[in-house]
């Protein structure tokens, strides 16, 4: 039995995966922008899995510099304000790729939107000989189209790349019945199903973006980021935070 269970300490149970990130995630207890020292720690766990054998994509949104639905909100054509989120994705991407090659991993950002001096160029099939050759990839500028979010683009790239996995990494340890930053009494699911999500309009990603997981049978672990270590404890397969998926609990 035990020579059983020896493998799943050892070996991640994932070898492609697409993290998410939002771009709050990167601004720690400040108000706006990139803290730093945030940026490394995400770096080094990700640099942690990519030395497991695990390649590594990611999605950052850009909610720490601009958000376009809220611009809309105050007045800001629609489309314009979304093309503004997008670039403010572009930096970010660039500040987590500094972090990532300051602990020695190799990474390629990667945009929607065409700005050569920056970044490449969206090309799936480069992106997918990146990965293959150990790089991590940052895709920028979402889908390079107004009214899609970052998680529908998170969605969108999984599926280009064949990630067997999002991992959704956010403030909390997984998805609850409320928010529970203002419902103490919330309770957490340790599975869901992608109905159950939508059915129950649980915040975990857009519609659209878990309407498109469902459709590919695409999995989703919503965990804690901001634990030193839970990247690496998602891909061993321990049970922490949530899983979206098909099977109903």
């Amino acid at each position: 039995m035990s020579s059983d269970a020896a493998p799943s300490s050892t070996t991640p149970i994932y070898k492609r995966v697409l993290l998410k990130l939002s771009g709050e995630a990167l601004m720690g207890e400040q108000q706006f922008g990139v803290d730093p020292l945030v940026a490394t720690r995400i770096a080094r766990d990700v640099g942690a899995i990519q030395a497991l054998g695990v390649e590594t994509a990611i999605v950052i949104g850009g909610g720490n510099i601009f958000r376009g639905l809220a611009a809309s909100a105050r007045g800001m054509d629609r489309a314009t304000a979304d093309y503004m989120g997008m670039l403010a994705t572009v930096i970010n991407a660039l500040a987590l790729q500094d972090a990532l090659e300051q602990q020695n991993v190799v990474t390629r950002v990667v945009t929607a939107i065409e700005m050569r001096a920056v970044a490449e160029p969206f090309i799936r099939r480069r992106a997918i000989r990146h990965l293959e050759k150990g790089r991590v990839v940052i895709f920028a500028a979402g889908t390079g189209n107004p009214y899609f979010t970052t998680d529908t683009a998170a969605a969108l790239r999984a599926m280009e790349i064949k990630a067997e996995v999002i991992l959704k990494g956010t403030k909390v340890d997984g998805i609850y019945t409320a928010d529970p930053m203002l419902h103490p009494e919330a309770t957490k699911y340790t599975a869901i199903s992608y109905l159950q999500v939508l059915e129950r309009q649980l915040t975990v990603m857009d519609a659209t973006a878990i309407s498109l997981c469902m459709d590919n049978k695409l999995p989703i672990v919503v965990f804690n980021l901001r634990q030193a270590g839970s990247i690496g404890r998602v891909v061993m397969g321990e049970p922490i935070g949530t899983t979206v998926s098909h099977q109903i609990p």
